[in-house]
């Protein structure tokens, strides 16, 4: 089959990129905020969070979401980008859902100067972010040319461990979601409706980005997603480590999770390894 000439393909639109930037850097802060901050949610984020273990797990969520947006708004090419856009406006939508359950737990109204900055921007982020996301893709869709051959499909092995990520993900994070109180018991440590709905929002935002890389089946492609899926499986182990006495390590629970997290780690970095082989080769 010939090859596609680049005046052909379809490209990543400006806006699309300006806005994958900015929203890289929107998640950047609020990584620092959970990450650097962990203990001190009640001063500079949008809502106190405890214990700290869930907010160091929301903030490897937002810094690996960080390398994700900003390395697929590098790619000039939609098929390398895309990867990108669908798990945020899962994950956006449904974090703005969350806010909006559980409004009287944000800082409104706080005599912390700081806490209630970090709340209305957090309101605002959240209500601008999908529905430019969701117009700008409307946009991208509708632009012309066509996907560049796949290069390098993915290994079956890799396919599997994807599908049973994803689907794990996925499953949990909707049951996290929609009934977090029932749910709950499920996790290795602590979550209150609101933060439960706010790790089902993560959850379901990763598990969407596996299910996507399956989609694709191209390493060069999904690149910037395995190096994100890499980041997310160590920065969160580096969390428990953090604070391993907020788990509770009796029963398989914990232990589960680490497995997966392990699991998690490992397969992003394979991926991401062989994926940047073949792009520079």
């Amino acid at each position: 089959m010939k090859a596609a000439q680049p005046s052909e393909l379809r490209m990543t639109t400006v806006g699309m990129r300006r806005l994958l930037l900015v929203a890289g850097g929107l998640v950047f802060i609020a990584g620092f905020q959970l990450s650097v901050l962990t203990e001190q949610t009640d001063r500079y984020f949008a809502w106190t969070i405890r214990p700290p273990l869930t907010a160091a797990f929301l903030g490897a969520g937002y810094w690996a979401s960080c390398f994700l947006e900003f390395l697929a708004a590098r790619q000039r090419l939609w098929a390398r980008a895309r990867i990108a856009v669908p798990a945020v406006l899962v994950f956006t939508t449904l974090t703005l859902a969350a806010t909006l359950l559980h409004l009287s737990r944000f800082h409104f109204g706080s005599p912390e100067q700081t806490a209630e900055a970090a709340a209305w921007f957090w309101l605002v982020i959240y209500a601008t972010v999908p529905p430019a996301m969701l117009a700008l893709l409307f946009r991208q869709i509708r632009m012309p040319g066509r996907d560049p051959p796949r290069e390098a499909p993915l290994p079956l092995w890799m396919r599997l461990a994807l599908a049973t990520q994803g689907t794990s993900m996925l499953a949990l994070g909707a049951a996290l979601l929609v009934a977090p109180e029932t749910t709950a018991p499920l996790w290795p440590w602590f979550l209150t409706p609101l933060t439960g709905r706010a790790v089902g929002a993560w959850l379901l935002g990763i598990g969407v980005a596996a299910i996507h890389t399956l989609w694709e089946n191209d390493l060069v492609r999904v690149q910037a997603a395995l190096a994100s899926y890499s980041v997310f499986g160590l920065l969160q182990l580096l969390a428990l480590a953090r604070y391993p006495a907020d788990m509770d390590w009796n029963g398989a629970r914990a232990w589960l999770y680490v497995l997966f997290l392990v699991s998690v780690l490992f397969v992003g970095f394979q991926g991401w390894r062989v994926a940047r082989a073949k792009a520079s080769g």
